[in-house]
């Protein structure tokens, strides 16, 4: 079968070669992936922002059919439409019995698996995964179920940023309605974040990116206000008279706009961290204004919640045209037009990507 390989920590381009699936046995199953989603973290992770061991197989948004189960396996059998999920909850460590599955210890033991073979080399794929391959096989309760009416591409996006985003908003800082809200970064987690305010309610809602076409797109998903970086001061003195908002995001990932954040969140607001950045750089914040302004700094890991559990409310509110995930597919290609894909994610072109594998 094919895979995508990144043979080096930071190259641009993948390289689309015959690989193998290794690694079948008790507790694993075999996947065919339909369709993957290309998430910026994937960028990352080449890049080496995210450290990742290279050469591995990116991909960790993707959605398929079981095609084998090994030993002990019983929740998912051959034929079953199912999520990949890169960090799956185990229900036996002490996160999970807290019931914080999204931050389950056990899912790191998964995330230097090597999943492939490529020229008498083992290679693992990105997050325990490696979504941008025909086949993969993954830890048994990785393999998350689906219904039949959930389309193989928006399974994918649910995989990861849809649900980091909206959990972001619905789970870590549930906003309030006629809340103001502001979010400062428009790629999937961004928007999806939008997604997430609107349903909860917020009264406005102000986008903050400095790529126009992904300001206008935050307008068509029910953002009442764009705006560029540069102009941020400016709406937030317009919108909230100065006050700050009740709620702001970072999805982004770097100090500055974490900064940004913080300064526009009102005394005593919610400032949630989404973003995930560099283990090499530290915010600013200082520990005078951490207790004179009592805003509250969330991290938000994942959706803030057992991810089957958030998997199963995003379905639900996708089902009732409460959110919009369709028009969030802004660009499609197959596997082996993924660096082209790579390039529209790097120049801000595109969204999210869909990647027809099968």
């Amino acid at each position: 079968m094919h895979a995508a390989i990144l043979h080096r920590t930071g190259d641009q381009s993948l390289d689309v070669v015959k690989a193998d699936t290794v690694s079948f046995g008790p507790g694993r199953v075999r996947v065919k992936i339909h369709k993957a989603g290309l998430c910026h973290s994937d960028l990352s992770a080449m890049s080496g922002v995210l450290t990742h061991p290279a050469p591995f197989v990116p991909g960790h948004e993707g959605a398929g059919e079981v095609i084998e189960v090994g030993e002990g396996v019983t929740h998912v059998k051959p034929g079953d439409r199912v999520i990949v999920c890169w960090m799956p909850p185990c229900d036996t460590c002490a996160s999970c019995q807290a019931g914080a599955g999204h931050l389950c210890r056990s899912g790191y033991a998964n995330l230097a698996t090597m999943n492939f073979q490529y020229e008498g080399t083992a290679v693992p794929g990105m997050l325990g995964a490696g979504t941008f391959a025909e086949e993969v096989v993954i830890a048994g309760h990785a393999a998350i179920p689906i219904p039949d009416d959930l389309p193989y591409d928006i399974a994918a996006l649910i995989g990861c940023g849809v649900t980091t985003g909206i959990g972001a908003a619905l789970n870590t800082a549930q906003v309030r309605p006629g809340s103001r809200v502001v979010i400062i970064g428009l790629g999937g987690v961004g928007v999806s974040i939008l997604q997430g305010a609107r349903v909860a309610g917020a009264a406005q809602i102000l986008a903050v990116d400095p790529t126009e076409n992904r300001r206008e797109m935050a307008l068509d998903f029910g953002a009442t206000d764009a705006v560029a970086p540069q102009d941020l001061a400016e709406a937030m003195k317009r919108i909230t008279g100065g006050a700050g908002f009740d709620y702001a995001f970072e999805a982004v990932g770097k100090p500055g706009t974490l900064r940004a954040a913080y300064d526009a969140t009102r005394p005593g607001g919610t400032v949630c961290l989404v973003g995930v950045g560099s283990h090499t750089e530290t915010t600013d914040l200082t520990m005078a204004e951490l207790v004179l302004n009592e805003k509250k700094v969330l991290p938000s890991f994942y959706g803030g919640d057992d991810v089957r559990r958030s998997y199963r409310t995003i379905i639900e509110l996708w089902r009732a045209g409460r959110i919009d995930l369709d028009s969030m597919i802004t660009h499609r290609v197959p596997l082996n037009g993924i660096n082209e894909a790579i390039q529209q994610m790097h120049t801000g072109e595109a969204l999210r990507t869909i990647v027809d594998i099968a």
